[in-house]
């Protein structure tokens, strides 16, 4: 880790070039993985026009006055950051460009990242290409009608027209229309490379080079690599006898003391390569490849087949990556930003992450090459059947993929198609994934491996059991928390050598790595499960992904929400979420559940038992890694908050833990005796070194419904009250129960009162004090709690047509994060106020452990998760009358409209009901 901040503090330090003191969006170039020293970046403010008239006359006379909008390049149009709304499917883009004098004697071409789908280009007027596709880099030659030195118009024109036998991927969550990578220009050699690609031989500590030339090589041409770094000496080929007759050329270099590109430690091989014909350059390109292997190989001392990287096996805990932006869909703001969403997942402690069905920018693979993240690619789908003219748009994306990202290291695996999406065709009006189709994507599976042998091919990332030919054999699923463990003891059970499960038709399994390539929580509940606390089910599921080490890996959807899912690691605007897990563990996040030194606690989360009574709590360890750390313990503790809300701690016991490289076996169970006291309790593991540092942690927690009342005092009296047993209620807003009463709600402003009667033999003249504890949140009131909602949201769940509220969803309770709904109750005893206090927000998280406890098993969710503020009040003595009702008010004032929420003993955050505690006086000290 300290060289991956190493590498980034150096890059940051650099000198800032030209382009980036410019005031346009993107100035970087858009591809360090293959960069001439010669180019100008054209983003920023274009000329704009829908209208089709405006623009003929635009090419025609090379003026730009008829275009009446100005757009940001490279940001879609309809997207915010372009300026430009979504009024059209054709749109046209106008600009003056000056190819410097310093640039006469090059060949002279304009590169458009990506463009969105039909492109054509002219230049003062005169048609230099077309281009059809959306999602990969083409160039077309200016050379011919340049006039250096001096002002040209260009105009670019991109026509949009929706069909669904083009790749489209997930643009319903905004359409990527027009150009969304950036444009540029660039000077090129008379004979140039039109692409250098490093395949790594690290068994043999060297790497092949394959390079093709725009044209056949002349005689005395040589081609030169300079290595900028890693101590290589220069290596020259020379192109003579049969080098002359192709364009392609291969040749291979050794290294001296080959430095592997790993995740932990990601050295890039920066170089310079040119074509040169004697003494003169005639191309250059700086490039760089990082020297790393990709296979397959067993889990040592197992029989588990597992992807490796520089043959060691590793363990893969990965994320589903939309890889959206909300205001400017496909394309990002800024390279910051681009970094961060690779330093997200690295800070998660993640393998890497799936770029789901969008072929990727190449700055934000550049960053997951230089902080070491390994990438999932995906090939972008279409919608419709899979017809001749989409089986073309996608077969040139992939060649174009491979072709253009074929040297970052961070790219482990080709996912060529999701979910079967394109691949069926209707028969008696049932999606059927035809043989003719299944043998036309395994053809493109074997054709995508020619293309790249250094890689592992998926065929089809599977949720319908249909793998026809694969190097990872994946599956998708859903469900609820409490389903995981018979899930994976399923898909364990029929994994093996010649198994047809996870097949379709006559194919079988052949022993590639079993792994999870979607799962998480959000389409397991009926009607899915709108914005929730993710963290439950997937601690939950990440406990029993690690005590199945068949299971090779995971991917979990997803990085950050999206418009019409709720259950990434972060909002769509990437502002965190607040998991909840230091409530129990101090210290711990998710990150813990990706620690490669797992405990994994067997069992459910949160279970029930006895009070006093004495558990054994199986371990399951899983350490995915062969560093040894040394002498491991896992040091144990019991935490505990009673019906008073009172926290305890005591420390249990100390094991120790013999490491073993990719150790996966159960060790010691975890031994505890419960104390006498109800409560809620949560048996803390913190895996250490013997240095003290922790590797882990993680926790299970134990609901004791009888037990001991907190306190044994025969002086102190408790009364309580289930909060729905209220004698009154009033809100501007709305009020309701939850689950039969374990949560009253109530919003906007208003009241819930309580009256209880006078405790049996309790004197007020021998009271010391009272006081009233309760646990109460503020209550938003949500979309789907508003009267007559529809628990729908308009739009298509898989394509993300629409904004949709969050809330809306009939399980939804969302997650906390940094936007606040906060409240204000004020306490009043008979009448008189006895105290106030703020509710900083309405959070739902770990914290509701209660509240996850109580949910029924029923594939619906009842505000799970949601949870409170534990208040104490004093009550004055004053307030109270004996003998007569102790009436309680709890209230949300006019004009506050935060609502209130009143938890029970079985949901929340603390076991208990709102609870009035008498304090006897204690008798006078004797003399």
């Amino acid at each position: 880790m300290k060289k991956i901040i190493l590498h980034l503090v150096i890059f940051l330090g650099m000198a800032t070039t030209a382009h980036a003191q410019q005031q346009i969006p993107l100035p970087e170039h858009p591809r360090p993985d293959f960069e001439r020293p010669e180019w100008q970046n054209l983003n920023g403010e274009w000329s704009f026009t829908f209208n089709r008239a405006a623009a003929e006359q635009g090419i025609g006379s090379g003026q730009l006055s008829g275009f009446d909008l100005k757009i940001q390049v490279p940001f879609p149009w309809g997207s915010k950051l372009s300026g430009v709304d979504n009024s059209g499917d054709v749109g046209f883009y106008g600009r003056s460009i000056t190819v410097p004098d310093a640039w006469k004697g090059r060949r002279i071409f304009l590169t458009v990242g990506a463009c969105d789908w039909d492109t054509k280009v002219w230049l003062d007027g005169v048609l230099l290409g077309s281009h059809q596709g959306g999602y990969t880099p083409f160039a077309f030659e200016l050379t011919d009608h340049v006039r250096f030195g001096m002002s040209q118009t260009l105009i670019i024109g991109a026509d949009d027209t929706p069909a669904d036998n083009r790749l489209y991927g997930k643009q319903g969550y905004g359409d990527a229309r027009g150009i969304w990578q950036t444009v540029y220009l660039e000077a090129r050699g008379e004979n140039f490379m039109d692409y250098v690609h490093f395949s790594p031989d690290i068994d043999r500590s060297a790497v092949k080079v394959e390079t093709a030339l725009d044209r056949l090589p002349e005689k005395n041409m040589q081609i030169r690599v300079r290595f900028k770094n890693g101590n290589q000496p220069d290596f020259v080929f020379p192109l003579r006898g049969k080098a002359l007759k192709t364009k392609t050329q291969q040749f291979e270099i050794k290294l001296t003391n080959q430095h592997l590109w790993d995740t932990d430690d990601p050295w890039l091989y920066e170089t310079e390569i040119s074509l040169l014909a004697g003494d003169r350059t005639v191309d250059c390109v700086n490039a760089y490849f990082g020297q790393r292997k990709i296979s397959v190989a067993k889990l040592p001392g197992r029989d588990e087949p597992y992807v490796a990287l520089n043959n060691k096996p590793v363990y893969l805990q990965l994320t589903l990556d939309q890889s959206y932006h909300p205001e400017g869909f496909y394309t990002f703001p800024s390279d910051h930003f681009m970094r961060d969403e690779i330093l997200l997942s690295k800070r998660l402690g993640l393998t890497g992450n799936r770029i789901h069905i969008k072929a990727e920018i190449p700055r934000k693979l550049y960053w997951a090459d230089k902080l070491g993240l390994l990438i999932m690619a995906d090939v972008p789908n279409w919608w419709g059947e899979p017809c001749e003219a989409a089986q073309k748009d996608w077969e040139y994306c992939m060649r174009q993929q491979v072709k253009r990202d074929f040297n970052h290291p961070s790219i482990f695996a080709w996912v060529d198609f999701n979910e079967t999406w394109g691949l069926f065709t209707k028969v008696n009006g049932k999606n059927t994934y035809l043989p003719e189709t299944q043998e036309w994507v395994r053809r493109m599976y074997l054709e995508n491996k020619k293309l790249d042998p250094t890689r592992l091919v998926e065929d089809n990332s599977a949720c319908n059991r249909d793998h026809v030919q694969t190097d990872l054999n994946t599956w998708h699923s859903y469900p609820p928390g409490y389903l995981w463990k018979e899930l994976i003891d399923n898909e364990v059970k029929n994994t093996y050598a010649g198994s047809a499960w996870n097949f379709i038709g006559e194919n079988r399994q052949d022993g590639a790595p079993m792994l999870n390539s979607e799962c998480g929580n959000v389409w397991g509940y009926e009607g899915s499960t709108g914005d929730v606390d993710i963290a439950w089910d997937y601690h939950i599921m990440m406990n029993e992904f690690r005590s199945h080490p068949l299971c090779a890996g995971w991917l979990y959807t997803e990085h950050h929400d999206v418009i019409n899912e709720w259950n990434g690691y972060v909002r769509y605007d990437r502002t965190p979420k607040y998991d909840g897990m230091d409530a129990f563990v101090p210290g711990m996040t998710l990150a813990d559940l990706h620690t490669l030194y797992y405990i994994a606690p067997q069992g459910d989360l949160c279970r029930e038992a006895r009070a006093g009574e004495t558990l054994e709590i199986p371990l399951f360890a899983s350490f995915m890694t062969g560093r040894n750390p040394g002498a491991l313990r896992l040091e144990t503790s019991l935490a505990g908050w009673d019906a008073l809300g009172n926290e305890s701690l005591s420390a249990v016991a100390t094991y120790p833990v013999a490491f073993k490289p990719y150790m996966n076996e159960s060790i010691a169970p975890a031994k505890v005796t419960l104390p006498a006291q109800k409560g809620l309790y949560a048996l803390r593991y913190e895996l250490k070194t013997a240095e003290g540092s922790v590797l882990g942690r993680n926790f299970s927690l134990i609901r004791v419904k009888e037990g001991e009342n907190p306190v044994t005092d025969r002086k102190t009296q408790l009364v309580t009250i289930p909060p729905a047993q209220f004698s009154g209620a009033q809100w501007s807003g709305k009020q309701w129960n939850v689950l039969d009463g374990l949560k009253v709600n109530g919003a906007g402003s208003g009241y819930f009162e309580y009256t209880i009667p006078w405790p049996q033999g309790l004197s007020i003249g021998a009271a010391e004090s009272v006081t009233l504890i309760f646990e109460a949140s503020a209550k938003k009131l949500h979309g789907k709690d508003v009267e007559g909602a529809s628990s729908d949201n308009d739009g298509d769940y898989m394509l993300g047509k629409g904004m949709m509220d969050p809330s809306k969803n009939r399980n939804a309770y969302p997650m906390t994060d940094l936007q606040t709904f906060p409240s204000y109750v004020k306490i009043y005893v008979n009448g008189k106020v006895c105290g106030d206090a703020w509710l900083p927000d309405d959070p739902a998280d770990h914290r509701g452990a209660l509240s996850w406890l109580s949910q029924p098993h029923d594939r619906r969710l009842y505000e799970a998760g949601s949870c409170g503020y534990l208040i104490k009040t004093p009550v004055p003595l004053t307030a109270l009358i004996e003998g007569q009702d102790i009436r309680i008010r709890l209230e949300t004032p006019d004009g506050i409209n935060g609502g209130l929420a009143i938890y029970g003993k079985d949901f929340g955050r603390y076991p208990l009901d709102p609870t009035l505690v008498f304090v006897g006086k204690q008798p006078p000290e004797a003399h």
